[in-house]
């Protein structure tokens, strides 16, 4: 047993209904080889502990600035200077109203299971389980693979939520204490794949090739308007879809839910101002997945 070792872990939600089957425990970790311009969670890309703030919480007890040469004080209240940042995480530490918190922490294997298993029996009424995204979660290979082996050992389904963009000996041992698979495919063209996530589809549309005989998969594809949303596109990822033969895809629409995550991260969201795709689009989506006789639904 390896239960000692650590993953760095960012949430852990309950009660999730979109990342698999029946009611699930969803395990978030920390860390993702993409940058994907729409990403709704961007506290979930760098592979490391970070500080998030939200101003409007800030109290102006100045004990954060106390403790650190990046933290500063003005007429418009806390200012960070994200250059100076060491990440000492410190601040977050003394924040008595949580205006800066720490984001992403490193826990045990037993400390996760023990959350995860709080809900043991909605998971046995609903047909639930827990389904481990991120991020990437094969960026932390060996804690999930442990993770996943310790819940399949209580009789719990395992779901793995990715990006498939790590090597295939990674995720073939990830694989063996997985049910089911969401695999996300985002487009079918190296290049633009490259230029609004930061890594081309080869490697990823490789490992959902062997994936779908190995576990049960569904494909989950972000519907994002200006990337993948043309006639054209989407007919090539149903094409693409239909010959693996998988169970089911997932037509996830974009939205802005996460937009305002990057500023209290001290970045700025790439897709500003991008308009979300109407009603009618997306039954048009749908509509031209299920010609090629795929099981199609709008989010899950």
């Amino acid at each position: 047993m390896n239960s000692d070792i650590k993953g760095l872990v960012f949430n852990t939600q309950s009660f999730a209904i979109q990342d698999g089957p029946g009611i699930r425990t969803t395990v978030f970790m920390k860390g993702c080889p993409l940058h994907c311009q729409w990403c709704s969670n961007p506290e979930s890309q760098k592979a490391h502990p970070e500080i998030m703030t939200t101003d409007i919480k800030c109290i102006s007890c100045r004990k954060c600035a106390g403790l650190c040469d990046a933290i500063s004080f003005n007429s418009k209240g806390r200012q960070i200077d994200r250059a100076k940042c060491n990440l000492c995480l410190k601040c977050a530490e003394v924040c008595p109203s949580k205006a800066i918190e720490q984001i992403g922490k490193y826990l045990t294997v037993d400390e996760v299971l023990k959350e995860v298993l709080r809900d043991e029996a909605l998971y046995r009424n609903s047909g639930g389980g827990m389904t481990v995204s991120g991020g990437e979660p094969l960026l932390q290979p060996e804690f999930v693979t442990e993770l996943c082996r310790r819940a399949k050992e209580k009789g719990i389904h395992t779901a793995l939520d990715t990006c498939g963009y790590a090597p295939w000996a990674v995720m073939e041992k990830v694989l063996k204490y997985i049910d089911l698979v969401l695999f996300d495919v985002k487009h079918m063209d190296p290049a633009k794949h490259k230029k609004f996530t930061g890594v081309d589809n080869k490697l990823i549309l490789s490992n959902l090739k062997k994936t779908v005989p190995m576990v049960r998969t569904w494909i989950r594809i972000p519907l994002i308007p200006g990337f993948n949303d043309s006639e054209d596109e989407v007919k090539e990822i149903a094409e693409f879809s239909a010959s693996l033969k998988v169970d089911k895809v997932s037509v996830l629409p974009y939205h802005e839910f996460g937009s305002a995550k990057y500023a209290k991260l001290g970045n700025t969201y790439p897709m500003q101002g991008t308009a979300s795709l109407g009603e009618d689009k997306v039954k048009s989506v749908v509509t031209s997945f299920q010609q090629y006789n795929l099981e199609v639904e709008v989010g899950g």
